[in-house]
């Protein structure tokens, strides 16, 4: 499973001096939420759109942990790069001049979001027993994504000036944020453990959280997991990308040595 999820080694503690390794490759299929916005216009008019409505589809993934621990310590890194987007033809689903859609206003939208999530912490064992490992983590999360919208609007424009009506943009948003949170693993009867992590924490963002919980299975090569993912984001105000989530399930294999 992914770091994020099932650093913890099914030992409890190893030895000082002994390195253990993971490395994980998974598939996560969230769903987005937020808006975003451009200017629209020579006078700065932005087009909003909601992604939660507009999204349909996942274009592409790609996503993957590493982690070491030697003894107590430990660190562990964890990517994921997202391709998403959707299309919506004559919807009422976006704002001009960050009011919502004029009466008698439609418009075709096309909306695409491309992403990379990076996470990196440093890792201290807390807890080391046989039914239940505790880590504290102290790290960084980078945000990096880029969005493409375009947009034919039919009916009342409101402020939007008429060269607007038709029209594309590309935003992006870059955040890195400290973090601190804790992750572990439950035992429970024979081979299944329940994993699970939570982190907060803040920067160029707001605030960012993630949380995520898990049911395991070992072999002797590692384990699989299936689990729930969450994680938000808070823009601070100016930027083109506001209240940011992703939410869904993801499956992974995690190979130890």
């Amino acid at each position: 499973m992914p770091a994020l999820a099932a650093a913890q080694s099914p030992q409890g503690g190893p030895a000082a001096g002994t390195w253990r390794y993971g490395a994980s490759l998974y598939l996560y299929l969230p769903t987005l939420s937020g808006k975003s916005s451009a200017p629209a216009d020579s006078n700065g008019t932005p087009i909003g759109v909601s992604a939660e409505q507009i999204v349909d589809s996942l274009k592409f993934t790609l996503m993957g942990s590493f982690e070491a621990h030697n003894g107590r310590w430990g660190v562990f890194t964890d990517a994921m790069y997202l391709n998403l987007g959707g299309s919506k033809q004559q919807s009422r689903d976006f704002t001009i001049g960050r009011a919502e859609a004029p009466a008698g206003a439609t418009a075709d939208l096309d909306w695409d979001f491309k992403g990379l999530i990076w996470t990196l912490a440093g890792e201290y064992r807390v807890l080391a027993g046989p039914k239940l490992t505790l880590d504290a983590l102290a790290g960084a999360r980078r945000f990096d994504v880029q969005t493409t919208s375009s947009w034919s609007i039919t009916g009342n424009l409101g402020p939007l000036l008429p060269s607007g009506r038709t029209g594309n943009a590309e935003t992006s948003v870059t955040a890195l944020d400290g973090i601190v949170g804790v992750k572990g693993r439950m035992k429970l009867d024979g081979r299944w453990s329940v994993p699970f992590y939570l982190d907060l924490g803040a920067g160029d963002s707001e605030l960012t959280w993630q949380a995520l919980a898990g049911i395991s299975y070992a072999f002797e090569w590692g384990e699989l997991t299936a689990a729930w993912r969450y994680l938000a984001y808070e823009m601070k105000a100016g930027k083109s990308f506001t209240d940011v989530s992703f939410n869904g399930p993801l499956i992974g294999a995690t190979w130890r040595w």
